[in-house]
């Protein structure tokens, strides 16, 4: 999870670069959890492109070894994690490379309360961004970013809405938490982590199946590992993207 403790920088796994339709997640109920594109009704799902917005509007990812616990109500949100690891927004200029690792410093969070689960998106910026030594807080956003949150908000409340389903809700009205509580919060959720590797928490379908956690029971041997990607499908032709993932939609804000 972490990059540098001290400097409280962590690391971030992208799966979803900016200005991109695929909606890749990582597999966390398949071993080794690799990044794979959700599926729906047998067919490969793409965000909507809700106006103004195309694509996600960040490189979207995750921070490793961290588990927003389905078990446990969060006295703030009063709503229960949603079996994830804890999600990144990465405002920096660089388009990443999906599966790409960075270093990001945490600038702040976002309290979404998705189809009634609480699910945590925390605002980030890549150490080497040219302009990361400007960035420190939330406010910092607002400030050299003008636009950028309003935006963020608005993305996370009406990107399901062309699905048929309601604009997402969000605890403390919408408003941005800070970097020393988005902090506190990775860090409770990395715990959450602990216990599921541990086995001190049931895992039910999720995989923890690992080759770095030696104390861990769920382990594994290299030649495990090697041979859990040897079964995996053969890399085949990737299939064309539907012309309707362009396709804009149009609401009156609520």
């Amino acid at each position: 999870m972490y990059a540098d403790e001290a400097k409280n920088i962590f690391h971030a796994v992208i799966e979803v670069p900016r200005w991109t339709n695929a909606k890749m997640e990582i597999a966390t109920k398949d071993p080794l959890n690799p990044i794979k594109q959700d599926v729906k009704k047998g067919k490969l799902r793409y965000v909507a492109n809700v106006f103004p917005h195309k694509g996600y509007i960040w490189n979207y990812g995750a921070i490793p070894q961290t588990w927003e616990d389905p078990g446990h109500k969060d006295k703030d949100t009063g709503c229960c994690g949603d079996n994830d690891p804890i999600d990144i927004c990465d405002i920096g200029s660089k388009v990443c490379s999906r599966g790409e690792v960075i270093r990001v410093k945490v600038l702040g969070t976002l309290a979404l309360i998705d189809e009634g689960e609480t699910d945590w998106k925390v605002i980030v910026i890549n150490t080497e961004d040219p302009e990361a030594a400007n960035f420190n807080s939330i406010e910092d956003v607002r400030r050299l970013k003008p636009g950028y949150l309003e935006a963020t908000v608005d993305w996370f409340k009406r990107y399901k809405v062309p699905d048929g389903k309601p604009e997402n809700q969000f605890a403390f009205n919408g408003e941005f938490k800070d970097k020393d509580f988005a902090v506190e919060v990775i860090k409770s959720t990395h715990d959450f982590w602990k216990a599921l590797v541990y086995q001190k928490t049931s895992a039910g379908e999720l995989k923890c199946m690992n080759t770095c956690i030696t104390d861990s029971p769920c382990c594994c041997a290299g030649d495990e590992a090697e041979r859990v990607i040897e079964e995996a499908c053969p890399l085949g032709a990737e299939d064309p993207i539907p012309s309707t993932v362009d396709k804009w939609f149009y609401y009156e804000k609520n």
